[in-house]
């Protein structure tokens, strides 16, 4: 049992399980019903998106020095409680089932879900 990061709209893969929307926003345009129709998510957790402010900054960041403030900011605000206990949970639930956590960004790299996949690799969980 794993847990994979994918972006969000994406074709899903054998075996991806349940997907979790891990997005301040549900996608544009899209009627709630078909989310999960059109591979974006069955789940939307938005606890687990930066804030509306922080998601800004990680979009302008240019420099490595700007997304290592951005990452700095997010992880902080992962360890407050609700969000941490949710990541302690999907590390947990990593080994009794599968799933998927994303985003829509298309590189990882300047993604908050890089971010994510290292806070969930640090809670022990199964990772594609």
């Amino acid at each position: 049992m794993t847990i994979r990061i994918i972006r969000l709209g994406s074709p899903r893969a054998a075996g991806e399980g349940l997907r979790l929307g891990t997005v301040r926003r549900p996608p544009r345009g899209v009627p709630k019903e078909e989310f999960a129709q059109r591979d974006f998510y069955d789940v939307w957790l938005p606890n687990l998106a930066p804030s509306a402010e922080l998601m800004a900054q990680g979009r302008a960041a240019q420099s490595d020095s700007e997304w290592a403030a951005f990452k700095r900011r997010y992880e902080a605000e992962m360890k407050q409680p609700q969000a941490a206990h949710v990541l302690d949970t999907l590390a947990a639930l990593s080994h009794q089932t599968s799933f998927a956590v994303g985003c829509y960004c298309e590189d990882e790299e300047r993604c908050h879900r890089s971010v994510l996949r290292a806070l969930l690799a640090a809670r022990g969980a199964e990772i594609a």
